[in-house]
């Protein structure tokens, strides 16, 4: 199952909803948001699957809206081999975290800008992961069941400030500079997170293309990993890094610009788009 958080013309407030062929299914009814139908667990998605009669919208006449509302948003840095290598670093020996702040959300097809603050904004495509129940020390093995699912996210770096201020708030947290969405794909649909396709196309090249059976640390350890320090709640978003082929590091360097159209394509997850735009 596919689910997105939405809003038309036609209707008052954000919308909750459900792809099911060409079309978006209203469920609303069932859960007002993404979060309130993850908590729902099982019971939602089943009375979501069984539903015959909804509103049903076309996919250009609905606005997208991030896929999930976090409380928090954890990234992972340098978790793909030749990411890291590109980078003149050593992989890391244990997850590097850092956050992106939650006015950086935002969602398919959604203008990003261009903050003036930064000449060296950058694209990294990633496999975000999202959780469906509270984890808070839990071990590798059962860490999975703690997923909700899955979505395509674009860690959006300024990388000026990023290595200028010696650590990464300023320049991972700008706003705007967390795009993810459009769906949320259910777990069920992705029996294994760590053999997923995943490029980075800008204006339809590829620059970014792995698989995530090449992450360093993988989605299980993720889990549990950050589960032992921060306590992980229903909703809540792990950002899994990005793989080679990021701007700053192709040669020339290959920074975002006004007009480019950056994607993220997932295998069996979608494909995020964003047009960044000067502010």
């Amino acid at each position: 199952m596919k689910i997105a958080q939405f809003r038309t013309k036609t209707t008052d407030g954000n919308r909750l909803g459900m792809l099911k062929g060409d079309v978006i299914v209203d469920i609303t009814e069932l859960a007002s948001d993404a979060v309130t139908f993850i908590n729902g667990g099982s019971a939602n998605i089943a009375a979501a699957s069984s539903a015959t009669t909804r509103t049903a919208y076309a996919l250009d006449a609905v606005e997208y809206l991030p896929a999930v509302n976090p409380s928090k948003i954890i990234a992972i840095g340098r978790n793909y081999y030749e990411h890291a290598i590109e980078g003149g670093s050593e992989p890391p020996k244990s997850p590097l975290l850092f956050t992106k702040l939650l006015n950086a959300l935002n969602a398919h097809n959604a203008p990003v800008i261009l903050h003036s603050i930064s000449e060296q904004i950058d694209f990294e495509a990633e496999l975000a992961v999202i959780i469906g129940k509270r984890a808070s020390k839990v071990g590798e093995s059962e860490a999975l069941d703690y997923v909700f699912g899955y979505s395509c996210i674009n860690d959006v770096s300024a990388r000026d400030l990023q290595f200028g201020d010696g650590q990464w708030v300023r320049g991972k947290g700008l706003d705007g500079f967390a795009p993810m969405g459009p769906f949320i794909t259910t777990k069920d649909e992705i029996p294994d997170p760590q053999n997923l396709d995943i490029e980075g196309r800008l204006n339809g090249e590829v620059m970014q293309t792995s698989n995530t059976k090449m992450m360093i640390f993988n989605v299980a350890y993720l889990v549990h990993y950050i589960s032992q320090a921060i306590t992980l709640e229903p909703g809540d978003v792990i950002a899994s890094g990005t793989p080679e082929g990021v701007g700053v590091f192709r040669k020339p360097p290959r920074l975002l610009q006004d007009g480019d159209v950056f994607e993220v394509v997932i295998q069996n997850v979608g494909t995020l788009r964003n047009t960044f735009k000067k502010a």
